[in-house]
């Protein structure tokens, strides 16, 4: 992919929003609304749009093979609720998974290329990523360039962007931003457009390796992004929130901002993504109406 000037690129998008106060007002106004749908046909949608995730610096082949047999379990004890969207681990554990897992339309994502400061040479990055295919993954995880993005150099971010989607080929590549050092609604915007711009299926909040990760913030910029692209690409792209969600009610919360943004034809997992493990229990809990502890 030829990318010419993304400035100028980034330049014809519409950013009528990008003021964070206003922001900041509509964001309040969403989740004002997120109260009244919680239902099971929302929370069903909500956990089959998981990615399980473990990105511990203790994991290793033991707690990983657990981690992984919890999951081919899940959907036999806990059918109703339906199954989750993917699994997330370390590139190195990425074969493991291939082996473990009990597909049933179950993706293997990863990490890769630098995760998570994304501070590595490009030929690492393409490296990495093409091994993890190689390995058996199915959807790539990067972290988009922050300190090249922030010091303007939007070409060279977008160009890398574009040569691992290129080496990955048809699987899905998800871009985190890491919208917590972005901080202003315009930086978030400009990111999430120039990711998709690259290439990207999925743009995503957070690393949750910062202190400041998702934010309904950030999910409402990301989601006005998706919007603009669509309206002048008509090519749909993808939304992942993920670091800090420990509630059904910060889940519900992003749930309704994308409903009113996006609409419903992106609440599904082609296109509507959580990253957060600790999550699963608490929509378990309350989609079966009694406390489990299953993760």
């Amino acid at each position: 992919m030829n990318l010419i000037n993304m400035n100028a690129i980034l330049n014809s998008y519409k950013k009528g929003i990008l003021k964070d106060e206003i922001v900041h007002q509509e964001v309040e106004k969403i989740i004002n609304k997120s109260s009244s749908i919680k239902n099971k046909e929302v929370l069903k949608t909500c956990f089959k749009s998981l990615d399980l995730t473990s990105l511990n610096l203790k994991d290793n082949e033991t707690t990983i093979k657990e981690f992984i047999e919890k999951v081919n379990k899940l959907g036999t004890l806990y059918n109703e609720i339906g199954n989750i969207a993917a699994i997330c681990v370390y590139p190195s554990f990425v074969k493991l998974a291939y082996n473990t897992l009990n597909k049933n339309g179950i993706k293997i994502a990863t990490v890769a290329a630098g995760f998570p400061h994304s501070q590595t040479m490009i030929e690492i990055k393409l490296a990495e990523s093409m091994l993890c295919i190689h390995d058996g993954a199915n959807e790539i995880d990067i972290v988009l360039s922050i300190g090249k993005f922030l010091n303007g150099k939007y070409d060279e971010v977008a160009e890398e962007i574009s040569e691992i989607k290129a080496s990955i080929k048809e699987k899905k590549l998800k871009v985190i931003l890491e919208t917590g050092a972005l901080e202003t609604a315009e930086n978030i915007y400009n990111a999430s457009t120039l990711a998709m711009e690259a290439g990207a299926d999925f743009i995503k909040t957070s690393t949750g390796k910062i202190n400041v990760s998702a934010s309904p913030f950030s999910a409402y910029v990301m989601c006005n992004s998706i919007k603009e692209f669509y309206k002048k690409n008509k090519r749909k792209v993808g939304i992942k929130v993920a670091g800090g969600i420990t509630s059904t009610e910060d889940v519900i919360n992003y749930y309704t901002i994308i409903k009113e943004i996006l609409g419903e034809e992106w609440l599904n997992n082609d296109y509507f993504r959580i990253g957060a493990s600790r999550v699963a229990n608490s929509l378990l809990s309350d989609f079966y109406n009694k406390d489990i502890k299953y993760f």
